[in-house]
């Protein structure tokens, strides 16, 4: 088993989605944070680009993540985030300090 990390994901919204890209981020968050292995999974919006949102997640374990994306609802999520997400990119962190 893998060590629990930190992962920012960046989600950039289609011009004029940032609203319905919200909207289903926000459904993701209860379902999400009920997961096993999950310790955060906080949604952000970039103060100065509204298009630009960041999800800080914290997870137990590598396999945790695995599990978290193969979900049904992260699954739903990919299905339809082609009509609202410009760009996606997840960076994992590992705690130095």
């Amino acid at each position: 088993m893998s060590q629990p990390f930190t992962a920012i994901a960046t989600l950039i919204a289609k011009p004029g989605q940032q609203d319905a890209l919200e909207q289903h981020l926000r459904a993701l968050l209860a379902p999400t944070r009920a997961e096993a292995g999950c310790g955060q999974y906080d949604l952000h919006q970039d103060l100065a680009n509204p298009l630009a949102f960041y999800m800080i997640e914290q997870w137990a374990s590598d396999e945790a993540l695995q599990a978290h994306d193969a979900s049904a609802h992260i699954q739903n999520f990919r299905a339809k985030a082609g009509d609202f997400l410009e760009h996606f990119d997840l960076k994992r962190l590992r705690t130095l300090v």
